[in-house]
């Protein structure tokens, strides 16, 4: 159960945002996809579950190709954007979880439980009724959260997961990311900033200019971090 990109091409026009990147998260490994603004990092993570195509070279999560097997890629992988609203679907809380269990054609009992325990899970929970439009950042931030976590997917990416994000907020989603390694799901955090998450990493990979630039544990990497504009945490991991 991996997710891999064998020599991963990606161009917007004439410029290169993904540079010839070969990768394995392996099943169950937290991996921090950290780099500046701009360093591609965005760009990877959406092949793979299909969102982009790549130019050149594969995406393959647990033995697929993505570009072949769309749907098998996206219930594998669950994606929670940067900008939590460019993924909601409905108007309230339960409906918007409950949209990708429904895509699915699971029956209602299970697609109940799954949004209760995804709502719990982010500290959401008895909040179903609630108009997605007038929550704060933070809450649609967990609501995003626990669209995927609803799918139960085999691999979870986010995207700057802590941007607008109350310290009890960011407690609360990193306590479960760890339990959902702790079960198994390989995890990748996409940030700049490794405070909330390096404790978790088992490896950080670092991009710059569409490349993979360094991979390894937190503390092997050092001063490469700053190096290349990401955020070391204040006092080690």
């Amino acid at each position: 159960m991996t997710i891999r990109t064998e020599s991963l091409v990606h161009r917007y026009g004439d410029a290169v945002a993904v540079d010839d990147v070969t990768l394995t998260v392996e099943d169950g490994e937290f991996v921090v996809l950290a780099g500046a603004n701009g360093s591609g990092k965005t760009t990877l993570v959406r092949h793979f579950d299909g969102l982009l195509e790549p130019d050149a070279g594969e995406v393959v999560v647990d033995g697929l190709s993505v570009p072949e097997n769309l749907v098998a890629a996206r219930s594998a992988v669950g994606m929670v954007f940067q900008d939590p609203r460019d993924q909601f679907v409905a108007a309230t809380v339960g409906a918007d979880v409950a949209f990708g269990p429904e895509n699915l054609g699971l029956p209602r009992a299970e697609i109940t439980e799954r949004v209760a325990d995804a709502l719990a899970a982010v500290n959401m929970a008895g909040r179903g009724d609630d108009r997605v439009d007038e929550l704060s950042g933070g809450e649609q931030e967990r609501v995003a959260i626990a669209g995927a976590l609803a799918m139960r997917p085999s691999h979870l990416v986010l995207d700057e997961p802590f941007t607008g994000l109350d310290a009890p907020a960011r407690d609360a989603v990193v306590d479960r990311l760890a339990a959902l390694r702790d079960a198994g799901t390989s995890v990748v955090v996409v940030t700049h900033d490794l405070r909330d998450v390096c404790a978790l990493a088992d490896r950080v990979v670092v991009m710059a200019d569409g490349r993979v630039v360094a991979d390894g544990t937190p503390d092997a990497l050092g001063d490469a971090l700053e190096r290349y504009d990401v955020r070391p945490p204040d006092r080690g991991c």
